[in-house]
């Protein structure tokens, strides 16, 4: 069946793009001109080695003027990345629609094949999007099994827009919508035990909504047992992966699930406006063409993704981006991430009126956690302590809601965080909490 040329940017990402722009000049840091990343240190140092996190912070270009610890929102571009970004900006507006119709679908099919690699899935069983809200959005409205009287689930941790399609469900397919909260302070047993009485709860039941990483307090869910928990009553699940791929070493295997969004542009460090959705073979029956998409075959994940004309720059900077997120390494940024969360957790955790929300369980949390000033549970206090943060002591955060017991302020460090900035902030909460 022809593919319209039209629509050729679906495939997938451009690794000869590079050499139609110059990618050598993107190939450089700034600062020491860094061309390739350190040997890792050994596995008891990974987390520490100053020079290596020197030289990892060395590929970034990010304001003197605050310590942002709001990396949650999206993940700076290395300068490589970044530079091929422009490059490819610089290409693609020079050569136009002669290079979108006749070589952009060529180029991008490298990326694919390099993503389902990365994370242990066939080609075909990834379809580009704009990120991980329009990929998930597409799999929870064209998920097509559910009737009339059937039951959705979701959590009060997952993502604002999930939740608003999940809610959407209710006049689309005539379902009831079952909203449940996970506890708080959370222990691994307690949020088995609330899905297990959820489902248990909710005999109707087909479909459920888990976060891996909660973008609201960081909260890692053990989404593989609870997955087979709901495939065992015959409830499908669909994973937010927005989060987590990136900040924590994991394939999608490991998920267990069928259905999962990803983004690019948070941990793994592609531009803005990147994602992708993973459906396991066997079940594209299950989920509904695009809008009755009909540039790709039924059979082609891609036409359940069909969402418009793309940047095409910033998908032809995937694999520059995915290629440099591996010579870092995931275990490395998982390791570092983590260990700065502990850190300025572990000072903060000793301060009397500072609450919190992420656990330490190991397995519970990555490098992002979530605070309160005990008592303060409004989103007037919580801005109140971002703008403290910010003004007082030069500390960029942000607040989040939707927390069942309360907002909250997000703390989430990027590999250029320093040592210094977390003592930075557990010293600003210490402060703070004495004068409230």
């Amino acid at each position: 069946m022809p593919v319209p040329q039209r629509r050729d940017f679906l495939i997938g990402l451009a690794a000869t793009a590079a050499t139609a722009a110059g990618s050598a000049a993107a190939q450089q840091a700034p600062g020491r001109g860094l061309t390739a990343i350190p040997q890792l240190p050994a596995e008891g140092v990974l987390a520490t080695d100053p020079a290596y996190w020197a030289a990892i912070r060395s590929l970034y270009n990010v304001t003197p003027d605050v310590i942002n610890l709001e990396n949650g929102y999206w993940g700076v571009m290395i300068e490589p990345v970044r530079r091929h970004y422009m490059a490819m900006t610089e290409m693609v507006n020079r050569d136009n629609s002669f290079y979108a119709r006749t070589g952009f679908g060529r180029d991008m099919e490298p990326a694919r094949a390099a993503l389902a690699q990365a994370l242990g899935c066939a080609p075909e069983e990834i379809a580009f999007t704009r990120g991980a809200t329009e990929a998930l959005q597409l799999l929870i409205a064209g998920y097509n099994r559910l009737r009339p009287g059937d039951s959705v689930l979701y959590a009060d941790l997952d993502y604002d827009s999930m939740q608003y399609a999940m809610n959407w469900l209710k006049d689309r397919r005539g379902v009831d919508v079952v909203r449940f909260a996970i506890p708080e302070p959370a222990t691994k047993a307690a949020v088995l035990q609330t899905y297990r009485d959820v489902l248990a709860a909710n005999p109707k039941a087909r479909l459920l909504l888990l976060t891996h990483l909660s973008h609201r307090t960081g909260l890692v869910i053990p989404v593989a047992e609870i997955t087979a928990m709901a495939r065992a009553l015959g409830v499908d699940v669909i994973v937010d992966a927005a989060h987590s791929w990136g900040q924590m070493d994991f394939r999608v295997g490991d998920l267990g699930a069928d259905f999962v969004g990803f983004n690019l542009h948070k941990w793994i460090g592609a531009p803005l406006g990147t994602g992708f959705m993973y459906i396991r073979k066997g079940r594209l029956p299950d989920i509904d063409r695009a809008l009755a998409d009909e540039d790709w075959p039924a059979t082609d994940i891609r036409s359940r993704a069909h969402t418009g004309t793309y940047n095409f720059a910033a998908f032809l900077s995937v694999l520059p981006a995915l290629r440099w997120h591996q010579q870092i390494g995931t275990r490395a940024k998982e390791v570092r991430l983590r260990y700065l969360r502990d850190r300025w957790v572990g000072k903060a955790r000793g301060i009397n009126g500072i609450e919190i929300l992420t656990p330490d369980e190991p397995g519970m949390s990555a490098g992002i956690t979530s605070l309160r000033l005990a008592g303060k549970t409004s989103a007037a206090d919580n801005n109140a302590l971002v703008a403290l943060l910010r003004e007082k002591h030069g500390i960029f955060t942000v607040r989040r809601g939707g927390v069942a017991k309360g907002q909250c302020v997000r703390v989430s460090p990027a590999l250029y965080t320093t040592e210094a900035d977390v003592d930075k902030l557990a010293a600003a909460l210490a402060a703070i909490a004495a004068q409230a």
